[in-house]
Order: C-alpha cells, then sequence, then structure tokens
C-alpha cells in the first residue's frame, strides 16, 4: 500500500511537472495594429476561434492608431509582430531602418471612400473645406492625396485636420468638426450614410494600389524566434480562412470589437472589403511599388528601394492549409 502511495505520488509529481512545463512552454508575442478595421480584424478572430492556443502561442495585441508610431515602437523593440499599413514602413527602410521586413500581406489596395455633408457632391465641392483623415502619412492620408490628383485637384486644395484614427473620423464627421471625412470599413461609409452623409469619392472603384494592411516583424526578431512568428503567420493565415468561409463568426467578432449590432451595416461593410482583402496572405509588387513611387517624389533615398528588398516570404510557402482549401473554392483563388 505504502509503494503504490509513493507511486502515486510521484506520478502526480511528474504529471504537474508536465503541465507546468506545457504552460511555461507557450511563446509570447506582442503585437501591434493600426487601425480597428476588417482588414486588420485576423487577431480578434484568431483570439476568439482558439487559434492562438492551438498554436501555443500567449499573444498580446496592442491598438496604436498610427502607422508611423507603430514602426517607431517596433524599432523600440516594444512588440514583436505588427499589422499596419506599409508606407511608414518605406520611409523607415529609407532613412536605414532595415531591420523591419514585410512577411505577409493582407491587403493590397485601399477601400478608403471620402463621405461629406448633402452640399458636397463631387470632389472638386471638397475645395476649400476641412476633410478628416486619421493622420498625416497614414493610409487614409494617402488615398485623399491619389484620389483627389484623379480628380485633376491638389492635395493643397482641402485643409486637412487629423482626428486620430477611423472613429474619431465619424465622430468628426457627424459633430460637424469636419465636412468630409475618410472612411472605410464596418465603422465607416455604411453607418455615416445612415445618417445622411453622402459619398463624394467612392474608393473601392478606383481601386488604387497600397499595401494597406501587411504583416510586419523584425529580421533580428526572424532569426531569434522564427518559430514563434511561424505560429502568428500561421494563426493569421487561419484567421483569413475564416473572414473567408464564416460570415458569422466574423459578424459576431466585429460586432463586439467595434460596437456595431446593424446587421445591415455589417453587410454593406464586409461586402466591400472582402473584395479587397488576400486570401493567401499574398504580397502585390504593385501595391508597394506604389508607396516607392509616391513617397519617393519626395525622398530621393525611397527610389533605390526595390519591393523585393522589403519582403521575407518564408512564412507563406507553410500556410498549406490555406491553399488547400482555397484550392477546393475557385471564387477565392
Amino acid at each position: 500500500m505504502r509503494r503504490h502511495c509513493v507511486t502515486h505520488v510521484l506520478s502526480t509529481l511528474v504529471f504537474l511537472g508536465l503541465a507546468v512545463g506545457a504552460v511555461s512552454a507557450l511563446d509570447k508575442l506582442i503585437g501591434f495594429h493600426s487601425a480597428r478595421t476588417m482588414s486588420q480584424a485576423m487577431p480578434w478572430i484568431a483570439e476568439y476561434a482558439g487559434l492562438f492556443r492551438k498554436y501555443d502561442l500567449d499573444f498580446q495585441l496592442l491598438y496604436i492608431s498610427s502607422a508611423q508610431m507603430v514602426t517607431a515602437a517596433m524599432l523600440g523593440g516594444d512588440a514583436q509582430v505588427a499589422i499596419s499599413g506599409g508606407e511608414a514602413i518605406v520611409r523607415a527602410a529609407a532613412q536605414g531602418a532595415t531591420d523591419l521586413v514585410f512577411v505577409a500581406s493582407a491587403k493590397n489596395t485601399l477601400t478608403h471612400s471620402i463621405l461629406g455633408k448633402s452640399e458636397i457632391k463631387r470632389p472638386q465641392d471638397l475645395k476649400g473645406r476641412r476633410l478628416g483623415i486619421s493622420r498625416l502619412g497614414s493610409n487614409s492620408h494617402y488615398f485623399v492625396v491619389q484620389a483627389l490628383r484623379q480628380s485633376g485637384m491638389d492635395p493643397t486644395d482641402v485643409i486637412f485636420i487629423q482626428t486620430g484614427g477611423q472613429v474619431e473620423n465619424l465622430a468628426a464627421l457627424f459633430g460637424g468638426a469636419v465636412d468630409a471625412a475618410t472612411m472605410t470599413g464596418p465603422s465607416g461609409g455604411a453607418r455615416a450614410v445612415a445618417q445622411g452623409f453622402r459619398y463624394v469619392v467612392y474608393g473601392p472603384d478606383l481601386r488604387i494600389p497600397f499595401a494597406a494592411a501587411t504583416l510586419i516583424t523584425r529580421r533580428s526578431i526572424l532569426n531569434a524566434r522564427g518559430p514563434a512568428i511561424e505560429k502568428f503567420v500561421r494563426a493569421t493565415a487561419e484567421a483569413m480562412k475564416i473572414l473567408f468561409t464564416d460570415k458569422e463568426l466574423t459578424y459576431k467578432v466585429l460586432a463586439k470589437q467595434l460596437r456595431i449590432t446593424d446587421r445591415k451595416v455589417l453587410d454593406a461593410a464586409y461586402d466591400e472589403e472582402i473584395k479587397a482583402l488576400e486570401p493567401r496572405l499574398e504580397f502585390k509588387h504593385e501595391a508597394l511599388q506604389a508607396i516607392i513611387d509616391e513617397t519617393g517624389k519626395n525622398d530621393a533615398r525611397v527610389k533605390k528601394i526595390k519591393p523585393q528588398d522589403l519582403i521575407d516570404r518564408r512564412y507563406l510557402v507553410l500556410t498549406e492549409k490555406v491553399r488547400m482549401f482555397l484550392g477546393k473554392n475557385p471564387r477565392l483563388m
């Protein structure tokens, strides 16, 4: 009996030791995202669906409403991964911060729009008006610059008002602090239209190339913690699959995170945004080249950069589950 008890105790201790070891084996990662939008919703979905647990990741997501600040924080070592727009990374690389690298891309075109007061019917009516963007140098700023040029206008024709983010853009428009504002995704255009504002520029029709939502890390982190970054990319890839195949789960997550319960708003935003997302997390050369060309107008150093200099594709070849799934669903190819 005594021997049996000792054996039982030892077995229990071994079990507890293995359990503690399993907990301590979790890879810890901190990640940033720069916009509360559907194109950056993969970590929300991964958390809800238990994908981080599946890949033994202890992942913490933090929101910073600026790609520039995300870039600075990444360079400062405050996080290991980020989902953000590509322009700030290109600018940083031109200034010598070559440790930053793209490992995947969720969105390669801009889907922003410009919505304004009822009397603003066309882009030319924006001249001299206050136009809300998240920040100078942000995706929304880049979109406005390109959209105005396509309408024969100059960015100096409008008065840019930096609000801080997408939700703040909407609040500024509703509160009368701006005459028009950029919008995208579930917390954007559909809600503004419901309040009587109108589309001045419907951005998805313009199909402006831009690395709008990219997965970013540092080369030094890839070398030191490659397996952990691989887990994050795998979880993100599976979350992207859910975005395309499970609308109800996606809506639950977006409703919770963005506090949107109106089904019509979610439907309109989903239908608009899903067309621009990359189910394979694949890069498009023109998306990065567009940033290089535009940024290079003001910084000659940028012109020396090639898109492939900024990309590491090692983890994209590992998302076999997603590719196998896509092969059975031609509409997603």
